[in-house]
């Protein structure tokens, strides 16, 4: 059995993750990159580090944080909007090589459905990748950088749309108004989820495989999010009556499949 955890990027999914993780009796090294947040993480049970990654290096003890973890699971998006954008591929280059010096030979990456891109086809896991962001180039990038080594058993998560405790689309889209893609599915999955998947891989032992993780209900976007904004409240945005044709429907064809994995948590609520 699997002992210790590595979890790089104990943020809004990461640190759920850690926590569940723990419960489960597992021992869990857990990075950050703010200081004032090592005491949280040591209150939970987690082994905190403080590890920075750029361009230029990694700033903290990776060494430490990698040393005697049976699986790494990398939590770490690109951070690509804003004026201070990032290579992110050259920051996870440098993970990739700390991670061969350490001898750690387990990897989960953690992934996006971004790196599709646009279509409006069907999407499961054999689909073949055409991102149109430069965020989708670099996670395809990353995600062969880890896949293409033969010395590490890497499989590879692609979420959906986050959602979860203080995080949903709705709270942004309330009220906006003359919106296009009102005939877009939906694609997306609930934090209980993306824990229980990343979870089951470990005790599964699904290695050197690719998972899609998107629940298995894709209204619209005007249908969903005018239901969503009703419950809560909020003023429904508007979209507008056009015949653009709905965009990609995400299949998690492996995990429900193949794997009987059972989704928890609606994306409804």
């Amino acid at each position: 059995m699997t002992n210790t955890i590595g979890i790089m990027g104990c943020g809004w999914l990461g640190l759920p993750l850690a926590v569940a993780f723990v419960q489960n009796g597992y021992a869990v090294h857990g990075s950050t990159t703010s200081d004032a947040k090592l005491p949280q993480l040591k209150n939970l049970g987690i082994f905190p580090f403080l590890i920075i990654l750029s361009e230029d290096g990694i700033d903290g003890d990776i060494h430490a944080f990698l040393s005697g973890i049976s699986v790494l699971i990398i939590n770490v998006p690109p951070k690509l909007r804003g004026d201070r954008k990032e290579n992110y591929v050259t920051k996870i280059i440098l993970l990739w090589n700390a991670v061969k010096e350490a001898g750690v030979t387990k990897v989960i990456f953690v992934s996006s459905t971004s790196v599709y891109g646009e279509t409006d086809v069907i999407v499961t896991e054999t689909t073949p990748t055409a991102p149109i962001t430069e965020s989708g180039r670099q996670l395809v990038i990353a995600e062969n950088t880890f896949r293409n080594d033969p010395n590490i058993d890497t499989t590879i998560v692609r979420f959906g749309g986050l959602i979860g405790p203080d995080r949903h689309p709705i709270n942004h889209l309330a009220g906006r108004k003359a919106l296009q893609n009102g005939n877009d599915p939906v694609n997306l999955i609930h934090l209980d989820d993306c824990i229980g998947i990343l979870i089951t891989i470990i005790e599964e032992g699904y290695w050197n495989e690719l998972f899609n993780g998107v629940y298995p209900l894709h209204p619209s976007k005007k249908v969903y999010y005018t239901v969503e904004a009703t419950k809560r409240g909020l003023e429904p945005p508007e979209y507008l009556e056009n015949l653009i044709p709905p965009g990609k429907t995400i299949h998690s064809a492996l995990l429900t499949t193949v794997k009987k994995y059972r989704f928890k948590t609606s994306i409804e609520g």
